[in-house]
């Protein structure tokens, strides 16, 4: 049986994230994007905007500074030069994944019939299932304000129990689970509902994929994304089941489409596609924001890299460690430090609110590079200067960089 160091299973899951590649000299664009989406698989959506939304951040994590308004194109917009690319589904959580993919999920749409969560609001109401459909009909991409308010004569600002959201907008939700309706496009990040033969071309409706699979494909997809991988992680990667990855790694096994190695230190077999090189140097630098692929399992990322990391958005700020919108810090293919960033409109800057070293390393040669990796970040996001806050033990060396 094949055995990794500690360090050669890091190097793989590094590169089959992106990072071991030079980000492209020119301008980034369709193809750079095309060909990013196949490898990682997926851009998780989320609605926190305190810096930039999730979904752009993996995508300038790999290829640099770029132009956002070719994935919103690729994802929410359709023209005969232009295809969209990419469509809106429950993958990891909400994300984008590539359009052709979308039938690999059909039986997650038959689970979701009625909705993933408030599924009783919807059994309750299945007249109101129709009648969102036919408003969607009628009226075209529409956000679910929109399609209430052509229905007021019937459901017009009823509330529910769940989040004060509206009886429609929970029909509305179930409808685009169970694959009835989807993301016609975007607008200030609000969906815009239609009815899904009316996105989707007809090849890709056309497409039936037997469950089973459908999950095998959606394994190896998630083996060929991590690079190495236990069969928890490769189960988290598309959200399955154990009764479902389970089998489907042992099926892959069999039919050689994975091997079965062992990977020091980790107390579960691993994983790895045939054929896969180990690189032989750490290669990987980047800002990574909480929902990238490569650290959004938390057991796998401590596993891989000894990095601790929680979210502390709901965390009471003096109860917080690091902050509140943290991004990890890969430097040559390691995590060595934390970075609390907040895109600052009224002042036109990238403000770093706290910056941490991570134990053992050494303030003075992480933040020179941290400080071009911010510099670049800023330029991205149109901010013309970035600004140092007071907490943490990098920031001192770091308002020096800068």
């Amino acid at each position: 049986m094949t055995r990794l160091s500690a360090d050669q299973a890091r190097r793989v899951a590094i590169s089959a994230q992106g990072f071991a590649e030079p980000k492209p000299r020119g301008s980034v664009n369709r193809a750079h994007l095309r060909r990013l989406v196949s490898r990682i698989q997926l851009l998780q959506l989320d609605s926190v905007s305190v810096a930039v939304r999730a979904h752009y951040a993996p995508v300038f994590s790999r290829l640099g500074p770029y132009d956002r308004s070719i994935l919103d194109a690729a994802a929410w917009s359709h023209s005969a030069r232009a295809p969209r690319l990419l469509v809106e589904y429950w993958a990891h959580e909400a994300a984008l994944m590539a359009l052709e993919d979308w039938p690999l999920m059909r039986w997650r749409m038959r689970e979701y019939a009625h909705g993933r969560w408030g599924r009783e609001i919807v059994k309750k109401n299945p007249r109101l299932a129709d009648n969102v459909l036919a408003a969607v009909d009628e009226l075209g991409p529409s956000t679910a304000g929109q399609i209430e308010a052509h229905l007021e004569g019937e459901r017009a600002r009823r509330k529910g129990p769940w989040w004060d959201r509206s009886d429609t907008k929970w029909v509305a939700e179930a409808l685009w689970s169970s694959g009835a309706l989807t993301t016609a496009t975007r607008i200030g990040f609000a969906r815009h509902y239609d009815l899904t033969e009316k996105v989707l071309p007809p090849h890709v409706l056309a497409r039936e994929v037997d469950d089973d699979e459908a999950v095998r494909e959606l394994v190896q997809r998630a083996a060929g994304a991590l690079g190495v991988a236990t069969e928890p992680d490769l189960r988290d990667y598309f959200r399955l089941s154990p009764k479902q990855s389970k089998p489907a790694v042992a099926a892959l096994v069999a039919e050689g489409a994975l091997e079965e190695v062992e990977v020091d230190g980790w107390s579960a077999p691993a994983y790895l596609a045939p054929g896969v090189t180990v690189p032989r140097l750490d290669r990987g630098t980047a800002l990574l924001c909480p929902f990238d692929p490569l650290i959004f399992f938390r057991p796998r990322l401590e596993r891989i890299f000894q990095f601790h990391y929680r979210i502390e958005i709901y965390t009471p700020e003096p109860k917080r460690q690091f902050g509140y919108y943290v991004w990890p810090f890969l430097l040559d293919g390691r995590l060595v430090g934390r970075v609390d960033l907040k895109a600052d409109r009224a002042n036109d800057a990238l403000n770093v609110v706290g910056a941490f070293t991570e134990p053992g390393q050494n303030p003075a040669v992480v933040a020179p590079r941290l400080a071009a990796e911010l510099h670049s970040m800023a330029v991205w996001l149109g901010l013309s200067t970035v600004t140092v806050g007071k907490r943490g033990d990098l920031v001192a060396a770091l308002g020096k960089a800068l």
